[in-house]
């Protein structure tokens, strides 16, 4: 019953709240209303939790949208929106967020190398930054059950892709216990617990 010394936050090769950043990309109405690869209720429900576990462990959230500024999109949907006040929402007219220079230098400005990563579609606002920061040096972790595309054979196919270049996914459940690590870390675990019950992930706890 003896935990081993916490290794260093900044250098672990797993995911810490000291070291990853998180990228939410195009959780927008006409995006969520294409989906087809999974039921679009239990999309939010899923976006939901992972917004709720980032916000747990006090990530920096990069927050995206496309065309809103246009006229041509809404903003990200409300129920997400409300869980980060005071983050900043950067909208683009590039397909691929990394290409566009605001979020871009957003993301450098965290120091952070490992990035947790929820867009849609998963072909393509999923696809694009991931490749180039995986090309760029950086860790990149797709949470997968809180993404979505716009048919199941296209979902399967991009993270497929990704994959094969590098990228390694990660689930709800997965991130929640990777950032907790260890019981005796009292300070975040009733969030810890709370956010899988809300999830739907039963939990026995001694």
């Amino acid at each position: 019953m003896t935990s081993e010394q916490r290794r260093d936050p900044l250098a672990d090769e797993l995911l810490t709240p000291e070291n990853a950043a998180f990228l939410l990309i195009d959780y927008q109405p006409t995006q969520i209303n294409s989906i087809n690869s999974m039921q679009r209720a239990q999309l939010i429900e899923n976006i939901i939790s992972t917004v709720k576990i980032i916000q747990a462990y006090k990530i920096p959230v990069i927050l995206s949208t496309v065309n809103v500024q246009t006229g041509r999109n809404q903003d990200t949907i409300p129920r997400i929106k409300d869980l980060l006040p005071g983050v900043k929402s950067y909208d683009r007219t590039t397909i691929n967020a990394w290409e566009d220079q605001e979020l871009n230098a957003a993301v450098k400005a965290t120091g952070r190398k490992k990035l947790i990563i929820a867009a849609l579609w998963t072909e393509a606002c999923l696809t694009f930054p991931t490749l180039d920061a995986l090309r760029e040096g950086y860790a990149v972790f797709p949470v997968v059950d809180s993404v979505g595309g716009t048919s199941l054979v296209a979902h399967e196919a991009a993270l497929r892709r990704i994959e094969n270049a590098g990228a390694q996914p990660t689930s709800n459940a997965q991130l929640a216990c990777e950032l907790q690590r260890d019981w005796n870390r009292t300070a975040t675990t009733p969030q810890f617990v709370q956010d899988l019950l809300d999830a739907g992930i039963f939990l026995k706890l001694a």
